[in-house]
């Protein structure tokens, strides 16, 4: 069995009991940083032996787990936080396990851009998760494509790069579409600012922002 187990964004108390009774009977957690999840698992005295996992080796270990998987062992994958393969390593694994005919089961649990989208207060009985826009490549078409969606939308975002793509939000949506700026979410300095792009833009373009960001955009209305 492979098991996805989402971990905490934030706060160490986001966990469920499941979750810690898997990490703690199966046979292997892989970490995308060790070093990372070595806090959350000594936090609940966890004593599983750990494997990094990323993006970075995943192409060339996952034959690997998947014998190990097919062996009879139980491997839990765990990413820094929320759950793996949303804006994190995992996809790769899971199709090739699945590929193989292991069996994978993913917990409930953590993920960033739900307590974001409920929190802007934008309508949320539809929307899409756009993850990270493109860095240069693709870019202004994807943004384009963006300003024709009535629905919803969700993207992540470095705080080093938040003033720069709202901006261009506003050039391209229009400077006036209601959004929201989540940071820091569960954790001790959470915040969630709404207001319209030009309005996002100018307060941090004032007050720079730090840790992890979600960008929650309205739709085009109809």
């Amino acid at each position: 069995m492979l098991y996805i187990v989402p971990t905490p964004v934030g706060n160490m108390e986001d966990i469920t009991l499941r979750a810690i009774r898997i990490l703690r009977e199966a046979d292997l957690i892989l970490a995308e940083d060790t070093r990372t999840s070595s806090v959350l698992l000594k936090h609940y005295d966890i004593h599983t032996p750990l494997r990094s996992h990323h993006k970075f080796n995943e192409h060339g270990t996952s034959a690997g787990i998947v014998k190990e998987l097919l062996a009879g062992k139980q491997i839990a994958l765990i990413s820094d936080a929320g759950t793996p393969g949303i804006s994190d390593p995992g996809f790769y694994l899971v199709r090739e396990a699945v590929a193989a005919g292991v069996e994978v089961q993913c917990l409930p649990g953590a993920t960033a851009f739900v307590p974001a989208l409920v929190d802007s207060a934008l309508p949320d009985d539809r929307f899409f998760f756009e993850g990270f826009l493109p860095q240069k490549k693709g870019r202004q078409t994807r943004l384009m494509q963006l300003a024709q969606s009535e629905h919803t939308f969700i993207i992540y975002e470095s705080p080093f790069r938040l003033q720069k793509t709202l901006e261009q939000l506003a050039e391209h949506l229009g400077a006036g579409r209601p959004a929201s700026v989540s940071r820091e979410i569960s954790k001790l300095h959470e915040d969630t600012r709404r207001g319209t792009l030009a309005e996002l833009a100018e307060h941090f373009k004032a007050n720079p922002p730090k840790g992890e960001i979600v960008i929650c955009v309205a739709g085009r209305p109809s």
